[in-house]
């Protein structure tokens, strides 16, 4: 077999340092995040029941000191003292020993669980790892748990995998309970030795560094760094990464932190959207209120990014904002008890002791004030007409790494206003991928009567503004709305037989009232000369184990054919990075970039088929076809392609074929 050439690296294998920093908040966030319903447990356990909560609180007014025994169960559960600070039970209460075990086994566990690809046995091992941290340590081990759990999880898998397959039958739950049990205690011994006091010593060094920002009214600046950091999303690494920690170590001791409303304070968002709702214009004046509700109501913050990016000068509103909610809190020496999440006001005001209600509420008022007021100055005499919502919107989730689900109402309607007259199939290079879906769709499109629809496929950065409905690989759809914000975009994921064809068509029949019920005819825009595919270039019995070697094994025999140079078959592998040219149906089309056209010496397809399928990308490849065109001479080859690969007695004709003729044979119609 072929010796495998090495892809040139690509832009997404050097993603610098932001998209590096996302990813790793994203891994806190998600040990964190699915434990919030224990935070709230938490916090509103210590709000109720702690010797300065609502119970004593209300108690105090009636004329009930804390100090004395009439409060039964609730000082009990609160762990209260004397006046001299002597405890007025012998139980710990409830409080403490939760922050202190509960809430960093439950991280510690689900880090675990994730590292061994969400595996209970990571999970367990991941928790004993915590414990020896716990124990190892004088503060609560919320980053312990963050180290110990998904090393425990991790380290039980690569061990597990040492012996898979070769314990005898009878053994396997012996050799698992043991290994687990040997191996967690030996990660709780290192926890309790290494990971307590390392993690002690620097949550100490870190809390200085917070008093000292705070003592020297310099915590607010903090917002310079973090209000661009959530519209970058890394707001999940610095927030579940740092200020959570500390805060929650702070609020162990002090009863409340500050650090919770560093990045969780609604009201530098609450105070953009706003001004854009007085003076905004356009679409995004329109969608203000309803963004407003979920941001500040629903908690949701990222609702609010894309009209940042789409005006990046009022990143200096939610600075201002920021600055002015961490300065009232200073001044009222407020914060909450435990993290508000998400970042809602309800969540907000759930998780404020009632000394700090008043001034909490103060610095959400003034963070909205202060951002409405410099977002509203700089939109009032912005002549600029505002920019295009749905192209931020597509940047924001571009930097997320995902769509999201509520910030993609901001990029427009999802219907068109109009008939619809194009509809575009675009992809990195317009030549493989876009192309075969291009022809599948078209053929709906003729066949339900709308002949004068023009269905093509392009190149994602040869689109314009003009087309009324734009089709993607879900992967290329936050890409191709930058360059057609108003179009109607539809991803998909199966480009053979994508059940959004269909909801296309409907769509089309709508817009543009029905078809008249007659197919268009199809032209044939072959090559004028020449095989594009021969019996030299057709393989029955392919070698590949993975994509990357099935790519490889079909650029070659491209190479072979005298089609192409040798740098097309790392075009090939460079392509493959951007989005997965799987077409469905068991049919995967390799092909270069649209930087490697360069490379084609003429148009031609290679053939493999595989007795076992390839895995690619977690979807079966049956059968491979290599790709090289010149011009646009392969559009109509791949229109070929595409109906039989839609057609399954020909696919089962392809699959039982014995002999490269009878390939052919098959696929008569791709050559001339």
């Amino acid at each position: 077999m072929a010796t495998i050439t090495k892809a040139p690296q690509t832009g997404a294998e050097r993603a610098g340092a932001r998209v590096h920093v996302q990813r790793f908040g994203t891994f806190l966030s998600n040990m964190v995040l699915p434990n919030i319903g224990a935070f709230i447990a938490w916090g509103l356990i210590t709000a109720l029941f702690i010797q300065t909560g609502w119970i004593a609180l209300i108690g105090d007014a009636l004329g009930y000191p804390t100090s004395d025994h009439s409060y039964g169960f609730v000082s009990v559960l609160g762990a209260w003292t004397d006046a001299d600070g002597n405890p007025l039970h012998d139980s710990a209460g409830i409080v403490g020993p939760m922050i202190t075990y509960l809430l960093p086994l439950l991280i510690g566990y689900t880090g675990g669980r994730m590292m061994y690809r969400d595996n209970i046995r990571g999970g367990v091992v991941g928790a004993i790892a915590t414990f020896g941290a716990i124990a190892g340590a004088s503060v609560p081990m919320f980053l312990g748990a963050m180290i110990m759990g998904p090393l425990g999880g991790w380290s039980m898998r690569k061990l597990d995998a040492l012996w898979d397959g070769k314990i005898r039958p009878g053994f396997e739950m012996l050799v698992n309970n043991f290994s687990a049990g040997i191996w967690g205690g030996f990660l709780a011994v290192v926890g309790f030795v290494v990971a307590g006091p390392a993690v002690t010593a620097f949550s100490t060094a870190a809390g200085k560094v917070v008093d000292f920002l705070v003592v020297n009214n310099l915590l607010p600046l903090a917002s310079i760094f973090v209000e661009p950091a959530k519209i970058l999303f890394l707001n999940n690494a610095i927030n579940q990464g740092i200020l959570t920690p500390l805060g929650i170590t702070e609020a162990n001791e002090a009863g409340q932190s500050i650090l919770f409303l560093v990045e969780a304070n609604p009201g530098p968002g609450l105070g953009l959207l706003l001004a854009f709702m007085f003076f905004g214009k356009g679409i995004a004046k329109a969608s203000a209120p309803g963004a407003i509700l979920i941001q500040f109501v629903g908690g949701i913050h990222e609702i609010y990014f894309p009209y940042v990016l789409m005006k990046p000068k009022l990143i200096l509103a939610v600075i201002g904002g920021g600055m002015a909610g961490i300065a009232t809190n200073l001044a009222f020496g407020s914060g909450l008890r435990s993290p508000a999440s998400p970042g809602s006001i309800i969540a907000v005001w759930a998780s404020a002791p009632p000394s700090s209600l008043v001034g909490v509420t103060l610095s959400v008022v003034a963070a909205a004030g202060v951002s409405f007021a410099i977002a509203a100055v700089l939109l009032r005499f912005d002549k600029a007409e505002d920019g295009d919502l749905a192209a931020a919107t597509a940047d924001m989730e571009a930097n997320k790494g995902k769509k999201s689900s509520v910030a993609s109402s901001l990029a427009g309607s999802a219907t068109p206003n109009g008939p619809i007259r194009s509809i575009v199939f675009a992809c990195d290079a317009g030549m493989g991928s876009s192309a075969m879906g291009a022809s599948v769709l078209r053929r709906k499109i003729q066949d339900a009567g709308h002949g004068d629809v023009s269905v093509v496929n392009k190149a994602i950065s040869n689109l314009g503004d003009d087309q009324d409905v734009v089709v993607t690989h879900r992967d290329l759809t936050a890409r191709a709305r930058q360059k057609a914000g108003s179009a109607v975009h539809v991803s998909v994921e199966n480009f053979m037989n994508s059940p959004k064809y269909d909801e296309i068509v409907a769509m089309v029949d709508a817009a543009n009232g029905g078809g008249s019920g007659a197919a268009a005819p199809v032209e044939d825009e072959s090559p004028a000369t020449g095989d594009v595919l021969t019996e030299s270039s057709v393989v029955l019995g392919g070698n590949a184990l993975d994509r990357d070697q099935a790519i490889e094994e079909a650029g070659r025999l491209l190479v072979a054919a005298g089609a192409v140079d040798e740098s097309y078959v790392a075009a090939m592998h460079q392509r493959e990075q951007s989005v997965s040219t799987h077409m469905g149906n068991g049919l995967a089309l390799p092909h270069g970039t649209n930087e490697s056209k360069d490379s084609v010496r003429r148009t031609a397809l290679s053939f493999v088929r595989y007795d076992q399928p390839v895995d690619w990308n977690g979807k079966p490849a049956e059968f491979v076809v290599g790709i090289a065109g010149q011009g646009k001479e392969h559009l109509a080859l791949i229109s070929k392609l595409a109906r039989v690969f839609t057609d399954d007695a020909q696919v089962e004709r392809l699959r039982a074929a014995s002999t490269p003729a009878e390939v052919l044979a098959v696929l008569d119609g791709v050559r001339v």
